[in-house]
């Protein structure tokens, strides 16, 4: 496979501020040293596609908001690769949107579409994974998608329900898809991980341009229109200008409901790399080294007396001391101190006065 004509695709519009006070609609978690290791989720994301994708073949989708970030944050990847989005619409138009870019640009793409605020433990099994889905995809019209193996009733994911015994014949771990299914209640989730075809839906595409062009055309015919007729303008001064007045016209519509549940050349490649998508501080305790009292730290100096199981996130070079909690979330960033129970967590949003 040539790996010139490997692209990816990041998905980086997303306003939410589940890790307040780190993050703010103004500077959402994917522009976030979330870990603590001098990188953001963003620059991680780009830098586990490095042995597959080249640097020039990145694309990132955001909002008007964050282009500076974006290009700030990856100043390696050409200026004119960060797309901008005038208005929020879901998934299907960003991807609808930047398919006939690269279209434009690449008409023998192969491309893998990643959300931007994800974490992936084991990059060497992770870069193993997405290297054989795009073998299978280059030449095919498969469309493919990753299924993460369930180590708990997660009910914050969608699931993909695999059909283990029709697997694809020039790649024996890649099955068809039976059904997608929406994000269970607790014993449903926990029927799901009783079987062994149900997997977490990680948001993570592979197919090749002319495959997802296709298929935008048969099943959204009236967002394929708008992105057809860009075709002569775009890498030129007016494309962001028609993008910011016919964009708004696409309906708000995510790709999984718009291609992934219609389309028939559906696969699904189960993985099991360490996933998470870092949606709560919970997820990002459980993604941390905890000490022997279920502690999970990051910043330079934190000292946990007769503490159990929390989540402690103080990195402006303070000396932080906790003593008598237990199942805590301690999180500072600028002038805001957060001090919440985790399982509590979900009323953040109630006193941060940011969106979600």
């Amino acid at each position: 496979m040539a790996r010139k004509n490997n692209h990816l695709v990041i998905m980086a519009g997303g306003v939410g501020s589940r890790f307040w006070p780190m993050s703010t609609s103004e500077h959402p978690k994917q522009f976030i040293d979330v870990l603590g290791i001098g990188k953001t989720l963003l620059q991680l994301t780009v830098e586990r596609f490095d042995t597959i994708i080249p640097r020039e073949n990145v694309w990132v989708v955001t909002n008007r908001n964050y282009v500076d970030i974006v290009a700030e944050q990856l100043p390696e990847i050409p200026r004119n690769h960060i797309l901008c989005e005038p208005c929020r619409r879901n998934t299907a138009p960003c991807i609808a949107y930047v398919s006939w870019r690269i279209k434009s640009a690449d008409p023998k793409a192969n491309i893998v579409v990643s959300p931007s605020d994800h974490v992936v433990i084991n990059i060497n099994e992770f870069r193993r994974v997405i290297t054989e889905c795009m073998d299978f995809t280059y030449d095919s019209d498969a469309i493919v998608t990753l299924g993460m193996k369930p180590s708990r009733p997660e009910t914050g994911y969608g699931y993909i329900q695999a059909a283990l015994s029709s697997n694809s014949l020039r790649n024996k771990g890649i099955f068809r898809v039976d059904s997608f299914r929406e994000k269970p209640d607790l014993e449903t989730a926990k029927q799901y991980i009783s079987k062994n075809n149900y997997f977490w839906n990680a948001g993570i595409f592979i197919w090749n341009v002319s495959t997802i062009v296709n298929a935008f055309r048969i099943y959204q015919p009236a967002m394929a229109k708008i992105f057809e007729s860009l075709l002569p303008i775009y890498g030129t001064d007016k494309e962001q200008e028609e993008i910011d007045r016919l964009f708004p016209e696409c309906e708000n519509i995510s790709v999984d409901y718009a291609i992934m549940e219609k389309a028939e050349e559906i696969f699904v490649c189960p993985a099991d790399f360490g996933w998470s998508d870092l949606g709560t501080w919970g997820s990002l305790q459980q993604n941390t080294k905890q000490d022997l009292y279920g502690n999970a730290c990051i910043g330079e100096d934190i000292t946990m007396i007769e503490s159990h199981n929390c989540m402690v996130h103080t990195t402006q070079e303070k000396k932080v001391v906790i003593q008598g909690l237990d199942g805590y979330i301690v999180a500072e960033n600028n002038d805001t101190l957060l001090i919440c129970k985790l399982s509590e967590e979900q009323r953040i949003k109630q006193f941060s006065g940011q969106d979600k």
